[in-house]
């Protein structure tokens, strides 16, 4: 199963587990589509777009329970990453894990599938 990821607030987290749906973060409404990175992009998201963040989540998204409104685009350096172009359903969510700061300040992952 294919399998993108979004790193977020837990705070903001919180607000789409109680509807059931990610509508996004401000970067997202902005865009007009929710940013995701493939397992091979998220480390560098994070060290971009979160340097010394904490308080934040590792979300997986099943990429298939998502259907044609997730779309691969080109971006950072020609790479094709995957953006929503609708409410990201919690349904489609497969695990949601804490993304702390190791001692040399990057953040820790999980073990990701491709």
């Amino acid at each position: 199963m294919p399998v993108v990821y979004k790193i977020v607030p837990d705070t903001l987290w919180q607000q789409a587990r109680q509807t059931g749906v990610f509508n996004g973060a401000a970067i997202d409404l902005t865009d007009g589509f929710i940013h995701f990175s493939t397992a091979k992009q998220a480390r560098e998201t994070a060290a971009r777009h979160f340097a010394s963040q904490t308080g934040l989540l590792l979300v997986a998204i099943d990429d298939e329970a998502l259907g044609d409104k997730l779309v691969f685009e080109p971006s950072r350096g020609g790479d094709l990453f995957p953006h929503l172009y609708a409410p990201l359903p919690l349904s489609a969510v497969l695990w949601e894990k804490p993304l702390p700061l190791g001692p040399d300040g990057a953040h820790v992952f999980p073990e990701m599938s491709e």
